[in-house]
Order: structure tokens, then C-alpha cells, then sequence
């Protein structure tokens, strides 16, 4: 199954490995060195301010789309 993260990419869901809140990402100083590694590839999806980052097995999404709407489209996929 695949996931709408914004724009137009689809990810699997067994590539999914975590739906991150922007506010949580900025008040983690884990999740920011995570982030800010030298050797992560990352796209930014969103045209201005992202609103939750999506990590996957091999790539870093900063999505458009509250992480919110992204949980609720997982749990469609699951039942």
C-alpha cells in the first residue's frame, strides 16, 4: 500500500518509519541533529513552511501536510 505525503509523492507504508510533528521536531535536540546530518538526503516538499517530517528508510520528507492528516491516512490503510 502507499501513503500520499504531498505533492505528488506516494510512499510504501513498509517503508514508513516515522510521521514527525514540526513543533516536536524543533524541541528535540535529537531529532534536530537527526535531521540535520550531513549525509541525510531529504526533500522539501512543501512550497513554504513545512509542517511534519516523514522518514523512511532511505529518505527525509519535509511535507506540507499536518502530521495529523498523515496518521489518519495510515489508519485507513490499516483497517
Amino acid at each position: 500500500m502507499y501513503i500520499h505525503i504531498g505533492e505528488d509523492v506516494l510512499i510504501r507504508t513498509k517503508d514508513l518509519v516515522a510521521i514527525i510533528d514540526k513543533e516536536s521536531v524543533g524541541s528535540s535536540i535529537n531529532a534536530e541533529e537527526f535531521l540535520q546530518r550531513d549525509d541525510a538526503s531529504y526533500t522539501n516538499l512543501a512550497k513554504g513552511v513545512y509542517k511534519s517530517v516523514v522518514i523512511t528508510t532511505d529518505h527525509i520528507y519535509y511535507s506540507p501536510l499536518a502530521s495529523s492528516t498523515l496518521k489518519k491516512r495510515t489508519r485507513k490503510l490499516i483497517v
